[in-house]
């Protein structure tokens, strides 16, 4: 039997292209939903096996529903990410020119992205909110509105004619997918891999947010994001999500882990997963495997009254 993948729909969103780069979805049944947690709620039911979703723009930041969705709701796990281009294309009905729009649609990450662009071509026209780019093509196909941002790809499949292309403020954007799935192991490592949590304080208190910042400081883990977000539990109450290097199977990772669990009201596990940019993180000094697995052994010849191997010599300092 084939895979399911859930995506943000309906075709022709910039979440099915990032699905085409999905190796495993290959050849896979892709099922398009309205919004981003009608898709991850298909993956929880078991209705589809999979789910790709947009989680993070270079230009706008965190996309806040995936993370609330991923943060808050049932549990669900990143398994594979994937770095999509984003450029967008501003796509009418066929004969339609500049001075004809008077509204133009987009995904509301989208708009922001394009503001300037807008400003100076279509001064006049008024901003609809879609919940995806080929939404609002679509809705311009039906004549609901004059103009759609989405990406160029979109034009044919609507019946649309690209009446610009390459629309950003800020060049080479690029927005971040995650693969879902329901929990389950974490993919081996392979060294250039990204772990994701997301911590809940239990009582807010000063240092609160330095205590977490040191479990990762001290075992020379690099944070790649960090965002803080409401629980919804009243004023003042947040989480932390957290990116950083490393594989949940790396030493310095699982002791950063516990000291988390250790501080921390909660920790949810997200998954760790291979880096779509194929960047090896730097291991300092210390903190290798081999460090820990060391630092193990001297400890329990200490306890247990028995003589220390002899330090390696990187370890052994000179007197003067």
């Amino acid at each position: 039997m084939s895979q399911r993948y859930a995506y943000l729909g309906p075709q022709g969103t910039f979440t099915e292209a990032a699905l085409n780069s999905v190796p495993d979805s290959h050849g896979a049944e892709r099922i398009p939903f309205a919004t981003v947690p009608a898709a991850l709620d298909a993956l929880r039911r078991g209705d589809v096996d999979a789910a790709v979703v947009a989680l993070e723009n270079s230009v706008e930041g965190s996309v806040p529903t995936t993370l609330d969705e991923l943060a808050l709701g049932e549990p669900l796990q990143i398994v594979g990410e994937v770095h999509l281009p984003v450029s967008f294309a501003l796509l009418v009905r066929p004969g339609t020119d500049f001075a004809d729009i008077k509204t133009v649609a987009s995904h509301p990450h989208a708009q922001p992205q394009c503001r300037r662009w807008l400003a100076e071509h279509v001064p006049d026209a008024e901003w609809r909110a879609a919940t995806s780019n080929a939404e609002a093509a679509q809705h311009v196909a039906d004549g609901h509105y004059d103009a759609a941002l989405a990406g160029s790809f979109a034009a044919a499949r609507y019946g649309l004619s690209v009446l610009a292309e390459d629309i950003h403020d800020v060049a080479d954007a690029v927005t971040r997918f995650v693969t879902l799935r329901r929990p389950c192991p974490p993919p081996e490592p392979t060294g250039m891999d990204r772990t994701t949590v997301v911590a809940f304080i239990g009582e807010d208190h000063p240092g609160a947010l330095l205590e977490i910042l040191n479990e990762f400081a001290i075992r020379g883990i690099n944070l790649t994001l960090i965002q803080s977000r409401p629980t919804g539990a009243g004023l003042g109450s947040y989480l932390f999500w957290m990116d950083f290097e490393g594989h949940v199977a790396d030493a310095r990772v699982g002791e950063a882990l516990m000291g988390l669990r250790r501080v921390c009201a909660d920790v949810r596990f997200l998954g760790s997963y291979a880096r779509a940019d194929r960047v090896r993180p730097e291991v300092r000094r210390g903190t290798h495997d081999n460090d820990f697995t060391e630092a193990a052994a001297w400890l329990e010849s200490v306890r247990t009254g028995r003589t220390p191997d002899a330090p390696p010599e990187a370890r052994v300092r000179s007197v003067p």
